[in-house]
């Protein structure tokens, strides 16, 4: 029995040490390396594709199965990356595509959860969160945006969310596991590159001094939201070539298992309609 890369990157049960999860692995990639793997990423791209077009076929016709890829990480982890490597192997008419930032005026109004509901995937499509309601277990725990009543309360919140979300939307819950040295080798690179620093924000190097915070505070989330119908993925991020592919390949296993496959007609016989085309041709009007 072949072993999936779902099940060598699932987040263990119960409590998580991040410490000794390691960054620079590689788990299920039989390759000699980088250019090994964005071959292999590309070979994903037909039987991706295949499988998206069958979901948004489905969703066409009744079905209210959809995807949702959320993605969660340090900064320079490559969730935005991921987006440009991955996703882009799938027809954009059937994806969707939305990166969190910080709450607006309008969403603090609301419930955590406000903002994230109006950007579920709707029937048929894969959607892709880049970042997601995790930021606040995360941003809102570390940065003490809200009392620590307030913020531990939302994991049961966020539970009994994607257990009613998950009975039409396969929850995929990626964490990018990266180390903080590959962090600032990713930090030094944008800012000695004039063509990377628009990505940067001295932000980032205050993010970066809350490392041990927002470790803790990850290994929270991976233990306390790590459910069946929505389990997490800790996936080693320090080789970008390996993250592409894992993640590529979590989508294709995890889309095999919802059983697609082409839907069949739905009030009319292919057969019939041949006949009906060729009486039609036949008249050449």
């Amino acid at each position: 029995m072949v072993t999936r890369v779902s099940d060598l990157l699932r987040a263990p049960a119960g409590p998580v040490d991040l410490q000794d999860i390691a960054t620079n692995v590689t788990p299920g990639f039989t390759g000699k390396g980088k250019l090994d793997a964005e071959a292999a990423t590309i070979r994903l791209g037909p039987r991706l594709a295949l499988l998206q077009e069958q979901l948004y076929a489905q969703g066409r016709v009744g079905s209210e199965r959809s995807v949702l890829l959320v993605l969660q990480g340090m900064d320079t982890a490559g969730k935005g990356a991921t987006v440009e490597h991955v996703l882009s192997l799938m027809n954009p008419m059937g994806v969707h595509y939305h990166a969190f930032t910080a709450p607006t005026v309008e969403e603090r109004e609301h419930h955590f959860l406000w903002r994230i509901k109006r950007r579920l995937p709707p029937p048929g499509i894969v959607g892709a969160f880049d970042r997601s309601h995790y930021e606040d277990v995360l941003v809102a725990r570390v940065h003490r945006l809200v009392p620590v009543a307030q913020w531990s309360s939302r994991y049961d919140v966020i539970n009994r969310f994607e257990a009613k979300v998950s009975a039409s939307i396969r929850i995929i819950k990626c964490f990018l596991h990266i180390s903080a040295d590959e962090q600032r080798r990713r930090l030094r690179a944008r800012l000695q590159d004039p063509r990377k620093r628009w990505k940067y924000h001295p932000h980032d190097l205050d993010e970066h001094a809350q490392w041990a915070d927002y470790q803790a505070a990850y290994a929270d989330v991976l233990e306390r939201c790590n459910t069946e119908v929505a389990p997490w993925y800790v996936v080693p991020a320090d080789r970008k070539w390996y993250r592409n592919w894992a993640i590529g390949e979590v989508l294709v296993e995890q889309l095999d298992a919802m059983g697609l496959a082409w839907p069949p007609p739905r009030g009319w016989e292919p057969d019939a309609e041949c006949a009906r085309l060729s009486r039609l041709a036949a008249q050449r009007p």
